[in-house]
């Protein structure tokens, strides 16, 4: 479980091949690493990983063919930067929201608009996924913690906006994100339990 707060901005170090559609890939990222293990997680780019090894400031983490076709790491290649957050604590302050990891789908960036103190950005959303958004709601993009600004359909195409501070667009890779770009999004999991929930008191 993550927060959506990301720690560091890593770099795809080399992206290795394996059997059966599935990647493994090396990220450059020395704060994480400092007390990260084999078999711990983190979220790179909103996607919930496992150590497989560790080296001097970097780990490896194997991609399986469901996440390669469910979000934008299939396009993951050495140089690429990346938003990087390890697992909530007990401890640890909740500042954005409950992020799984588990990636919904993909959107792609519509529009930016900027202005003199943030930028509002524009994103599609898959219509399955339209109606776990809500204004003033949740939602993850690329793994960071965001508040849906609008929302709204044109010509078919769903879309939601969002307004990034300075912080965000210097801290993560939404900052250079261009218009046409892919991006992770994860809708709050306590929509869609909502939903369950509901179709199972229709059913009674």
């Amino acid at each position: 479980m993550f927060t959506g707060i990301v720690e560091e901005l890593g770099e795809v170090v080399a992206v290795t091949e394996l059997p059966d559609d599935a990647q493994r890939l090396q990220i450059a990222a020395p704060t994480v690493t400092t007390d990260a293990r084999p078999g711990d997680s983190i979220s790179v780019n909103g996607v919930c990983l496992t150590v497989a090894e560790m080296g001097t400031g970097t780990f490896t983490a194997d991609v399986m063919s469901e996440t390669l076709q469910r979000s934008s790491l299939r396009a993951a290649a050495p140089g690429a930067r990346v938003n990087l957050e390890r697992p909530v604590t007990l401890a640890t302050r909740l500042g954005g929201h409950l992020v799984q990891g588990h990636v919904d789908g993909t959107g792609r960036l519509l529009a930016r608009e900027p202005s003199a103190h943030w930028e509002v950005v524009r994103i599609s959303l898959p219509e399955s996924l339209a109606r776990y958004v809500v204004e003033k709601g949740s939602i993850a993009v690329d793994g960071v913690s965001l508040t849906v600004v609008q929302t709204g359909v044109d010509a078919g195409t769903h879309w939601f906006t969002v307004s990034l501070i300075p912080t965000t667009l210097e801290a993560t890779t939404l900052g250079t994100r261009a218009v046409g770009d892919i991006v992770n999004l994860e809708v709050d999991v306590i929509a869609k339990y909502v939903e369950r929930l509901a179709e199972f008191g229709v059913r009674s």
